[in-house]
């Protein structure tokens, strides 16, 4: 049995509870880490009622707002974490978007407002989020990112999405290298399609057809398998792996065609 026990984790990206984050927190917790969790904040407060009922059963310490588009709000939240625990074990980086329409449209007809916004929030949040959490970090810390094989396969209505999840994955390694040199690891998940808020904005119905059709055991992957998977690379079962794409996708990703 994986514990976690005495661990800090921060999980971003709760969005509801089709939201792969909450599966990850609730394995996090179940396994006896403390959490701390952030919602998007919005004028009307949505997300915030709807993530801090959702998360209240695991009693997460830290309970903050986080738009990764404004560096207020990511000095505020580590600023948070130094001052209620003093060190960070576990960051999970769940977070993505891209216009509607960039996902929809030819990849030609993407425009630069939308790439850029698609890599910010995708890819550079990454960066962004390290760059405060690998000081809070000691030997033995464990980062974990989501992506999927969008990243290296031309995947109907991802478009730009694509782009940006393959520059994470490309962030991914550049990260372990570097943070490599302090024991502090970090990999990806590849997750197979999973009906959630964020893929909504793609034909995710279709997708899972297919992928159940092509993949190797003939079924689409859950949530909770995701976040097993994910629990695993912050564990210490997990501790001389780096850098890695660690596809959960029940065999999609190995089959032709």
């Amino acid at each position: 049995m994986i514990t976690l026990a005495g661990k800090k984790a921060l999980v971003t990206g709760i969005a509801n509870n089709r939201s792969i984050a909450w599966s990850i927190a609730q394995q996090l917790h179940a396994a006896g880490a403390e959490l701390a969790v952030t919602y998007l904040p919005d004028e009307k407060g949505r997300f915030e009622g709807k993530v801090r009922e959702l998360t209240e059963p695991l009693s997460p310490t830290i309970f903050a707002p986080l738009d990764v588009r404004n560096d207020d709000q990511i000095n505020g939240l580590f600023d948070t974490i130094a001052e209620k625990w003093g060190s960070l074990d576990i960051l999970i980086h769940c977070l993505a978007f891209a216009n509607r329409e960039d996902l929809s449209s030819a990849f030609t007809d993407i425009k630069r407002e939308g790439y850029s916004l698609a890599m910010d929030v995708s890819a550079f949040s990454m960066i962004a989020l390290c760059q405060k959490a690998a000081p809070l970090m000691a030997a033995g810390s464990s980062i974990v990112t989501l992506t999927y094989i969008g990243s290296v396969r031309v995947m109907e209505g991802y478009g730009v999405m694509g782009a940006a999840k393959a520059a994470l994955e490309a962030n991914t390694r550049y990260l372990a290298s570097e943070l490599g040199l302090k024991e502090i690891r970090v990999n990806a998940v590849s997750a197979g399609p999973i009906r959630t808020l964020a893929a909504s904005a793609v034909n995710i119905h279709e997708a899972i057809h297919k992928t159940e059709e092509a993949s190797a055991l003939k079924r689409s992957v859950t949530q909770m398998e995701v976040a097993n998977a994910t629990l695993f690379l912050c564990s210490d079962l997990s501790t001389a792996i780096t850098g890695q794409i660690l596809y959960v996708d029940c065999g999609f990703s190995i089959m032709g065609g």
